[in-house]
């Protein structure tokens, strides 16, 4: 006797329906798409047991990434018509227009070398930023 099951992680778009915003990012309108992610356990192919759900939401203008606060995420994965403010998101990653002023600069204390990408060590020297 075999068993085919499997531990995977599944994403899933979610119904959001809400006027369009101004991003804090770039600075132009667009609209939320509200995702969920989480690991599902299979069995035969069947989900059985999901768990480990998180809410990100991204920004149609410029591709900024946000996780949602919990509570809001599950209220709008029920169906209910939440809004988003700011205080519900968290930066997870800048899109590809993030305006360049909004950028911090980084500066190896090592070798001096400056950098507005999000490294951890510095690409010159190798000494962590």
């Amino acid at each position: 006797m075999f068993f085919i099951g499997g531990i995977t992680q599944g994403t899933k778009e979610l119904v959001y329906n809400a006027a369009a915003m101004i991003c804090g990012r770039c600075g132009r309108y667009g609209r939320y798409q509200v995702f969920m992610t989480y690991m599902c356990l299979s069995f035969f192919f069947i989900p059985i047991f999901k768990w480990g759900r998180k809410y990100y939401v991204k920004t149609s203008c410029c591709g900024t990434v946000y996780q949602l606060d919990e509570e809001v995420g599950k209220r709008i994965a029920a169906g209910e018509d939440v809004p988003i403010r700011e205080e519900d998101l968290t930066l997870v990653s800048e899109g590809h227009d993030a305006p360049a002023w909004d950028v911090p600069v980084k500066r190896c204390s090592n070798c001096g070398y400056e950098t507005k990408e999000n490294f951890d060590y510095c690409p010159k020297c190798g000494k962590r930023f």
